[in-house]
């Protein structure tokens, strides 16, 4: 699967379906950005089980300051609507691929455990 571009329109259904969702956060004068961005659709084109999204950070300079993107490339991952993953830098083939790996083997009852006990902290 190639990657898809997410807007301030389809962000939110993209990255809370079941799975997983790679959002690869970008601009086009961004050098790192140009960079990461073939290794990034290798992926996707590996993992065709997972969503590989890419929000370009001009065009959705609103949703970049609503996700609180201070430098790019950032890449965010979800997982069943959870983010599981979110740091800016640009990733190398190998620390990508590990990274994914890492993503499918989570316990998500666990995960899920994890954010009632930090919602109820937070809350509390």
């Amino acid at each position: 699967m190639a990657t898809i571009d997410v807007t301030e329109e389809t962000f939110e259904q993209t990255v809370s379906g079941e799975g997983i969702t790679l959002v690869d956060a970008w601009a086009d004068w961004c050098g790192p950005c140009k960079r990461f961005a073939p290794v990034y659709e290798k992926a996707s084109e590996q993992h065709t089980d997972a969503t590989f999204a890419k929000l370009d950070t001009e065009a959705n300079q609103g949703l970049a300051a609503a996700l609180q993107i201070q430098s790019i490339p950032t890449l965010m991952i979800f997982r069943d609507g959870i983010m599981v993953f979110r740091e800016a830098g640009a990733l190398p083939p190998a620390a990508l691929e590990d990274l994914i790996t890492q993503v499918k083997g989570l316990d998500m009852d666990d995960v899920r455990r994890q954010v009632e006990e930090q919602n109820a902290q937070t809350n509390g």
